[in-house]
């Protein structure tokens, strides 16, 4: 006969005598009118049927636990409670109930000693319905730290899991099997906890209860057959490839082109195809050969399994190989790439910074000697050192600088763009163009100006490395970056409202998301008109001393490098502040043509919303074939929602190292990116919470560029859960002095945005929860 959910006391009453997966601690419940009426027989009882204290008095409220709202903390429990605060415990749980009713009651239980592990468990996963196996757990006894969503470890796994659970996690998930069992497959959700005890680790349940769920949970068959093809996928793309070096590969979501940052981790496919288009289907790789490296091009550097975008490292690996380098020996450079990835995956956010060579720098002998203990021997790091020091005098020449070339692009694209929008080309044919103009004279420079950012920021490190320059140059020099962002926040102070949004209005949160306002769309949603910010302090220019210029000539003569300090100095602010500009001007052909995406969607009664679902080779189509217009769209609309459907039900690691990973893993935590050598303590908000913004730490999904507008307001420190440690937010807080952590990663963002004050030690490398 199957078990039906009641209050928390009736369940574990009900499961005492069926549960064999777990133990259930001896329990006592009363209700609230057996206690007015009897509060001494209520008493003698608890002491004469349980063991003696400590106890828990919890609560087992009729609105909690329920098929419509568990009330999931919403009442009081007391711990550890002895004799003579028994009565006080109660009668603070009845309290907690409010208008309390005659029926409530009050459950009582010893507390469990020699706790080591406790946390909850599910047997769907809450936000996408899925029947993943989650368990969120922590080291000791308190439960409440992961409940209210403020720390602990997240594992999960697929129902049909083709992957046994690790050992501590096995028990759990039997647990949970049982449960679905005996209360025929409702969704549950449990709290349980782990004591050491003279035969072992024993599991115990604490509390049962239905698992709400805000839609119809697939079948666990489906969720099978969807995970087999990954799986599938995944075991093909880890072959050795004849056209590419080095034996396996690994898919992240951040390295490289770092889609979570960019898109998010499940985007929709308007965004997703137009990130591949514009960016990782051929651009990528025809920059990356532009500019020495070998060639990659045909090479689609971001498969996506199910609408969830990865990058192929081995892709990105073989594409930062400079194209001179012997075959063998690059070989064996991406496998080395690999494996160090594989040994440290927290890495996945910064593998340009500690894991691929991609540039010559002045302390690159020492970073080489990573290399001579995994077995490389000298000739083999000399012809390396030699082939990266080549590729770098091509990009950073004083003349003759690759980066010049791609920055001289930027004017052909504004002024096509304004011809176009200007001429009687109708909004297909526009949407065309501004996106095709937005790869040939956007993206691609745009990429290489990226590359000469990035060797910037690591010849800048390198000065420090070697000793020209200190950490408070460092800062100093960062801090005198004129970026975009920079300029945008001192004309908010000074510039009007119409032409404040003729410069920057374009810009928008989630740079490919067209459900999101650009703020000449919504400029009330992002800026308080009403008053006007304060200007922010000039920037101040850094300057080098005699003494270190003359040092800095002695480095460059005797590496072989060729710029003299003033050119070094000038390429390093140009790298850094072009790339943010080069962003600033393709990111306007690409927001033009998201608005007229939804200007033609309009036109034939199609939604905004309906519009982010559509493919956007279908405009490609459209501007060359003779087709019914809103049947193309329609269509496409139709199959990407069913194809995001499938895409919101699929969660994936983000590092697969394996095929099996697709079936079962632990969330990491990974190694967040500190910004400055501030600290700062305040409290949280997120973005939306624009009246509280002023001196606080705001966290944000994503290190997108469209989220600028946040720097009109004087906040204290700033979080993402996505970004790397080059990406438009970490300059742009470099430059501001703000106290940042770029790149959390979801377990820790998680714990973090749910905190309500933090501290923040950039130089400490801490984040302290304080609330």
């Amino acid at each position: 006969m199957a078990l039906r959910f009641s209050t928390k006391a009736g369940t574990l009453a009900g499961l005492q005598e069926r549960l064999t997966s777990a133990r259930i601690a001896p329990l006592l419940s009363f209700t609230v009118r057996d206690w007015q009426v009897g509060r001494q027989a209520c008493l003698r009882d608890i002491q004469g049927r349980l063991d003696a204290g400590p106890w828990i008095v919890r609560s087992s409220c009729l609105r909690e636990d329920g098929v419509q709202a568990s009330g999931a903390g919403a009442f009081l429990s007391v711990l550890d409670v002895n004799e003579a605060g028994l009565e006080s415990a109660v009668e603070q749980v009845i309290a907690s109930y409010g208008d309390a009713n005659q029926a409530d009651e009050v459950l009582i239980q010893p507390m469990l000693s020699n706790v080591v592990r406790s946390g909850v468990a599910f047997s769907h996963d809450p936000n996408t319905c899925a029947p993943y196996r989650v368990v969120n757990w922590t080291e000791g006894r308190d439960t409440a730290s992961v409940t209210g969503g403020l720390g602990g470890r997240l594992w999960q796994q697929a129902a049909h899991s083709k992957v046994p659970p690790p050992p501590d996690m096995l028990p759990v998930v039997t647990l949970l099997e049982e449960l679905l069992e005996l209360f025929e497959g409702v969704p549950v959700d449990c709290e349980f906890a782990v004591t050491r005890e003279a035969e072992g680790e024993v599991l115990w349940l604490l509390q049962a209860r239905p698992l709400i769920l805000p839609a119809r949970p697939e079948s666990e068959a489906t969720q099978a057959d969807r995970l087999e093809n990954i799986q599938r996928k995944v075991a093909r793309g880890m072959r050795p490839h004849p056209f590419l070096i080095g034996q396996r590969t690994v898919y992240g979501v951040m390295p490289d082109w770092n889609p979570a940052e960019i898109i998010g981790i499940r985007p929709k496919p308007l965004a997703l195809s137009l990130y591949r288009d514009l960016v990782t289907d051929s651009i990528w790789a025809y920059q990356r050969h532009n500019y020495g490296y070998r060639n990659l091009r045909s090479f689609p550097l971001m498969p996506h399994f199910f609408g969830l975008p990865y990058i192929d490292v081995r892709l990105s690996f073989n594409s930062f190989i400079p194209a001179d380098l012997d075959e063998g020996l690059a070989g064996r450079l991406v496998d080395h790439y690999i494996d160090r990835l594989l040994s440290e995956p927290t890495l996945h956010d910064k593998v340009e910074f500690e894991i691929v060579f991609s540039c010559y720098t002045l302390d690159l002998s020492q970073r080489l000697e990573r290399l001579a203990s995994a077995g490389f021997l000298e000739h083999e790091l000399e012809a390396i050192s030699s082939s990266l020091r080549k590729l770098t005098n091509r990009i950073v020449h004083p003349k003759d600088g690759l980066w010049r070339a791609d920055a001289n692009k930027l004017d052909t694209l504004n002024a096509r763009r304004e011809a176009l929008l200007a001429s009687n080309a109708d909004p297909l044919e526009r949407i065309y163009w501004l996106l095709e103009d937005a790869k040939r004279y956007g993206t691609l420079p745009f990429a290489g100006l990226a590359r000469a950012g990035f060797v910037a920021v690591q010849m800048l490190k390198s000065l420090m490395t070697v000793g020209v320059l200190s950490q408070a140059d460092y800062d100093c020099f960062m801090g005198g970056v004129s970026t975009v962002s920079g300029q945008l926040a001192r004309d908010r102070a000074t510039l009007d409202k119409a032409t404040f949004l003729a410069r920057y209005g374009h810009l928008r949160p989630g740079t490919y998301d067209i459900l999101s306002p650009r703020y000449d769309e919504a400029p009330e949603l992002y800026f308080d008109w009403t008053q006007r910010p304060s200007v922010p302090e000039p920037v101040q220019p850094f300057s080098l001393t005699l003494p270190q210029m003359r040092e800095i000539v002695k480095q460059l003569e005797s590496h072989g490098l060729q710029p003299d300090p003033v050119g070094l100095l000038d390429f390093m602010q140009a790298g850094i502040e072009l790339r943010e500009l080069a962003k600033f001007h393709f990111t306007r052909n690409l927001s033009d043509a998201l608005a007229l995406i939804a200007q033609v969607g309009a036109q034939h009664g199609i939604s905004r919303e309906d519009m982010a679902y559509c493919d956007i080779s279908v405009f490609k189509e459209l501007h060359v074939a003779a087709a019914n217009t809103s049947d193309v769209l329609l269509r496409s609309i139709e199959q990407g929602k069913a194809r995001h459907a499938e895409t919101l039900k699929v969660s994936l690691p983000p590092v697969i190292t394996r095929p099996e990973d697709v079936w079962s893993f632990e969330w990491p935590e990974t190694a967040p990116n500190f910004i400055t050598q501030k600290q700062v303590t305040a409290p949280v908000v997120g973005s939306d919470d624009r009246e509280i913004l002023a001196g606080a730490i705001v966290c944000i999904p994503n290190a997108d560029p469209g989220f600028d507008w946040l720097f009109a307001y004087p906040i204290a420190g700033l979080i993402t859960a996505w970004g790397g440690a080059n990406s438009h937010m970490a300059i742009r807080a470099g430059e501001l002095g703000l106290p940042a952590v770029i790149g959390a990663g979801e377990v820790l963002y998680r714990r973090w945005s749910a905190a309500q004050r933090l501290h923040l030690d950039c130089p400490g490398r801490c984040v302290e929860m304080l609330a």
